[in-house]
């Protein structure tokens, strides 16, 4: 059933998903959900609402992948595939592996089904003009039945390696991979960089660009914050309570919202993020008048076990975007990833961009990235900032 569903509220959806994590395990072995993850089950034409004019053929594709959550057992995922208008090499068009940013919870707010925002259009065309194919998972739960595990980095990772290899059986497509992502996307990139090497040994990555990515599976740094400022990112963390659900069963969102601010919570299952962030802004949420006394800490608490990285040594350079006025994923929380990414010794390249905010680092990174990633195509030695 589609968690996107109106008739159902949000109380009996986090039942519902808390009954399918008990049942995740007892899963016959029978039927299509047990082909191998990666395999491509349907493709057609993509809906022309979520088209993108600098591409040429464009699919909406549904594969098979591993559940995230339980970490056995194949679940069918929903996303797209771009192919670029660009003389196809002769290897085939190499590959970026799209991971979005925030959409929201329910299956409507899968980005295969809808159209995509003008600064995700902008930055997805730079690539395919670039020559790329963009494969783009919705991520599981999203566009097919959930719940969706919003930020659960294993789930995510699984999701955009199993899109990456359902793309590669298609003719043009070449095994050289760069991971790019955006806020929840940074996220799924970084995390899945650091799965890919025993999960999807057969795909070649080459490196990973990431953008507004959260650090939550740490001590974050100290964050000042004006708790009386509206917020309407009080949205996400709406949304990792879904996430909380999945983790503990018992979990009470009412634990962490105070009474004002449970029905945009009952509302935020069936609710995308803009018309979230609408509704949060238009009823004054503020962290003083949203939250119980340690609420916030007691969700990232349940949540950090499956938010945080399996690593933060990684195999390929990374480039990190990172926007100077972000307050979505706080500039220093993203530093804070750098440091520590650097101490374990993964190859970081990162770029602060002072006057850009979350969304508007997104493209002002592309004069940085993109040289980043002709190097790393080229087979050339690309740059690292650790240490300076």
């Amino acid at each position: 059933m589609s968690i996107a569903s109106p008739r159902r509220s949000l109380a009996s959806w986090l039942a519902a998903a808390a009954l399918a994590v008990l049942a995740a395990g007892c899963a016959g072995t029978g039927g299509p959900s047990a082909s191998a993850p990666g395999k491509l089950l349907s493709q057609e034409p993509l809906d022309s609402a979520a088209a993108l004019s600098e591409a040429g053929q464009q699919l909406r594709i549904l594969y098979n992948s591993t559940d995230g959550v339980s970490g056995q057992g194949t679940v069918q995922v929903s996303g797209a595939v771009f192919f670029p208008k660009t003389e196809r090499p002769a290897g085939g068009w190499p590959v970026v592996a799209w991971a979005h940013g925030t959409t929201g919870v329910g299956d409507a707010c899968a980005p295969s089904r809808n159209p995509r925002s003008p600064r995700d259009t902008a930055y997805l065309s730079a690539w395919l003009r670039e020559g790329f194919v963009v494969v783009a998972t919705d991520y599981q739960g999203l566009g097919t039945p959930g719940p969706h595990p919003y930020l659960h980095t294993r789930a995510q990772a699984y999701s955009t390696l199993d899109a990456v290899r359902a793309a590669l059986t298609l003719p043009g497509v070449a095994n050289q991979v760069v991971l790019v992502g955006q806020s929840q996307g940074g996220s799924a990139a970084f995390g899945t960089a650091g799965i890919a090497p025993a999960y999807a040994p057969d795909v070649k990555l080459l490196g990973t660009v990431a953008t507004g990515t959260p650090y939550l599976g740490a001590t974050p740094p100290d964050v000042k914050r004006d708790l009386d400022r509206v917020s309407p990112q009080i949205a996400y963390a709406m949304y990792v309570a879904v996430t909380a659900k999945l983790v503990q069963p018992d979990f009470d969102p009412a634990s962490v919202f105070l009474p004002a601010a449970m029905p945009a919570f009952e509302a935020s299952g069936e609710t995308c993020v803009g018309p979230l962030f609408q509704r949060l802004t238009r009823e004054g949420r503020t962290e003083r008048n949203s939250y119980q006394p340690d609420g916030v800490a007691r969700v990232f608490g349940i949540v950090g076990p499956v938010t945080g990285y399996a690593t933060l040594k990684l195999a390929q350079p990374v480039f990190m975007g990172i926007g100077g006025k972000d307050v979505d994923v706080p500039t220093a929380m993203q530093q804070a990833l750098v440091r520590d990414a650097c101490k374990a010794g993964s190859h970081i390249q990162a770029h602060v961009y002072p006057e850009m905010d979350h969304s508007g680092t997104v493209n002002a990174s592309l004069k940085d990235s993109l040289p980043f990633v002709r190097s790393l195509l080229a087979g050339k030695p690309v740059t690292s900032t650790c240490g300076q």
